[in-house]
């Protein structure tokens, strides 16, 4: 079945399924928008870096630069879930618990994550960046 993709004016692309005919949901593409009419399998499967779609050519492509941007906020939002149990040991200076200890994982996530983000850096694929996102 075929689709109607346009860039959104909000950044990304927009995918219309008809629900009937393609002629029939040409109306809800805005006005005076560049859309095209493509295959379902010319549609990404993998929504992962969705926000980063752009009209290519002849189909969806990646932006690389907004994929690594999205990449980065993963990464940085992961970071920060693991350092909250140490982050709780040093602020509260809970009694009978060990800052160095807490201290000592914070330093060795902040090096788990240094190499994600040199990772993330050198990719130049939507799936070097997600594997580096998954890599442990």
């Amino acid at each position: 079945m075929n689709r109607i993709i346009y860039q959104a004016e909000s950044g990304g692309v927009a995918v219309i399924i008809p629900t009937e005919s393609v002629e029939l949901a040409l109306k809800d593409v805005p006005e005076g928008v560049t859309y095209k009419i493509v295959s379902e399998a010319d549609i990404p499967s993998d929504r992962y870096f969705r926000n980063a779609w752009v009209m290519g050519d002849c189909c969806i492509d990646h932006d690389i630069d907004k994929c690594k941007q999205i990449g980065h906020d993963k990464r940085r939002a992961a970071r920060a879930e693991e350092f909250k149990p140490h982050d709780e040991v040093i602020m509260k200076q809970i009694p009978g618990a060990d800052a160095d200890a807490a201290e000592a994982a914070r330093a060795a996530i902040r090096t788990k994550y240094e190499q994600v983000q040199t990772a993330i850096d050198a990719a130049t694929t939507p799936d070097e960046i997600k594997a580096a996102l998954e890599a442990d």
